[in-house]
This record gives C-alpha cells, structure tokens and sequence, in this order.
C-alpha cells in the first residue's frame, strides 16, 4: 500500500500509516540488523539489572529500588515500541489502527512521565545520602519508597488519561501518514481536524507541570549536593561523595537531552528534513533504555562487579 494511496482514503479511515524512515526504505533490511540488535540489548540489559538487584541481598537498598524503577520503565518503553519499528523495517505491517495507536500513544508518553519522575526520586535518594546520611535510613524506608513509586505512577498514567481520550474522537481528515515508527500524541494533533485546543493547552501545562519542575527540582538538588560536598575537608571524600552521582546524572542528561531535542524539532523544526524528525523521535525512544543499563552496568560497582563477573561476591557499596 502506497503513501498516496493510503492519503486518498476516506477521511473517516480508523487506520493510520506509520512513515518509517522516509526516503530509507530501499536500506530497510539492513537497518532492521542494528535495530533488532538495540532492541535486545534494550530487553536484555535492563532484565540483567533487574536480576541482579532482585537475587542480591547487598543491593536491596534504596538506591537499587529506585534503579529497579527505571530498568522496569525503560523494559516497559521497550516492549511498547518495538513491534510497531520491527514492523515496518520487516516490512511486516506500516499500517495501525486508531485504537492500537492511541494505545501506544498512551504508554510512550506515560512512560516518559514516569522515568521523569524516577529519575527526580533518584536525585532525592543522592540528596539525602550525601546532605543527611544520618537520617537516609528513616527517611527513605520501604514503606515510603513504595508511596513515591505509587505516586510516580498516579502522575504519570492518570494525568495524562483525558487528552489521550479526546483523541478517539478527533476527526483525522488529513493525511493519516504519521511521521514516524510509532504514534505520538504530536503527531495525532497535526492529522486531526477538529479543535485541538484544549490537547494543546494541556500537553504543554502537563509539560511545564512535569518534566519542567523535574529537571528544575533536579538541578536544585544537585546545588544542594554540590554546597555539602564542597563543605567536606578531605577531598578523596568530596571525590567520593560525587563519584556516587555520576550514574544518576548521567541517566538524567541521557533522558532530557532527547525530549528537548525532539520537543525542539516539533515546535520549531517544521522546515527541516523529515529525516531528523525520525531520527530524533527514535534517539528519543531508544537512547534512554539503551543507555541506563550501560551507564549503571559501567558507573556502579556492585552491578558490574556483582552482576557481571562474580555472581556471589560480597562488596561494599560505591
């Protein structure tokens, strides 16, 4: 089924056509190699941190929950989005209904919301360690570190229930070609012929609510670490105190670079190719899952050391 085609269709058509990498699809096949690789090592690597933090007594601390967090969220983000990419590289299917996309929809942004979250948590974890350490056992127990995972999650997927609803009941008469692999509410708004307003208004405010005060209650936190670290006189334990952030902010750059990088794009990037339209929107989705499990595989000492090569040895923590 041709591009042409499919835009010619009955404006009330419930299916859309996913656009895959525009101007590519002759290199398909061998872009399927690289993906369906990324995509392994995407389940893989995060099922890997999983286990190890599940099966080691030494890693049953706050620290590694909030790292569980994350590797459940990017496992999740995974799954969500490679059947419909493989798809279209293994020239299996480019078309997905109304419902499927909304769907998809629903999870790659609620799924975005949540590690957003998780990764602020993370960021309250290292503050408290590193500004409070005498109180880090009582103010982070189980029992509450289950009420933030709750929370994260109450944010994340409810906020988000009544623009992704809306969507249902849009009147798509344009195209019905989406720009990318995968649905994206964006990219619902810009085939949908009815008001919009109220989704735009509203992504933007969950945007501003979110993500926004996020990354800003992160960088708080870390002026709040760099005062006490710089107050420590020795500085093999200033050095110490930092080397435990490097993971997090690592994992916290991983992320947001992306979603500024594509929220950019979208706003402002309507005269660039459409290659970097997709491309952004897979860095997007695919470099944050990809990426966590490596930084904390290379950055944490129990995880590599443990998880990797010596399954029952015993260490201290970083």
């Amino acid at each position: 089924l041709s591009m042409p085609a499919f835009a010619a269709r009955d404006t009330n058509a419930s299916t859309f056509l996913l656009a895959g990498f525009p101007g590519l699809e002759q290199h398909y096949p061998w872009l399927s190699i690289p993906f369906s690789c990324i995509y392994a090592v995407v389940l893989s690597g995060n099922c890997l941190v999983l286990h190890v933090i599940r099966t080691e007594p030494t890693l049953h601390q706050p620290m590694f929950y909030f790292l569980a967090m994350l590797a459940v969220t990017d496992l999740c983000m995974g799954l969500s989005t490679v059947h419909t990419v493989l798809g279209v590289l293994w020239g299996l299917s480019r078309e997905v209904s109304l419902d499927a996309c909304i769907a998809q929809t629903y999870f790659i942004h609620g799924l975005s919301l949540t590690e957003s979250g998780v990764l602020l948590a993370m960021a309250f974890d290292r503050f408290t360690a590193i500004c409070n350490p005498l109180r880090y056992a009582s103010i982070l127990t189980n029992a509450r570190i289950i009420n933030i995972g709750l929370g994260i999650l109450v944010r994340s997927f409810m906020f988000i229930v009544a623009p992704i609803i809306r969507l249902k009941f849009f009147r798509y008469c344009r195209s019905h070609v989406l720009s990318h692999s995968f649905c994206l509410h964006q990219d619902l708004l810009r085939l949908a012929c009815s008001d919009i307003r109220f989704n735009s208004v509203y992504a933007l405010a969950l945007v501003i609510c979110t993500l926004l005060l996020d990354s800003v209650l992160i960088l708080v936190s870390y002026i709040r670490i760099l005062h006490s670290v710089l107050a420590i006189a020795s500085r093999e334990e200033r050095l110490k105190s930092l080397q435990t952030c490097v993971s997090h902010l690592c994992a916290v750059l991983v992320f947001y670079i992306p979603v500024i990088g594509l929220t950019m794009v979208h706003r402002f990037g309507q005269h660039l190719s459409p290659v970097v339209h997709v491309l952004m929107g897979n860095v997007y989705i695919i470099v944050p899952p990809l990426m966590n499990p490596i930084i904390y595989s290379v950055k944490t000492q129990q995880i590599r050391v443990i998880g990797l090569f010596f399954p029952k040895r015993k260490i201290s923590e970083n």
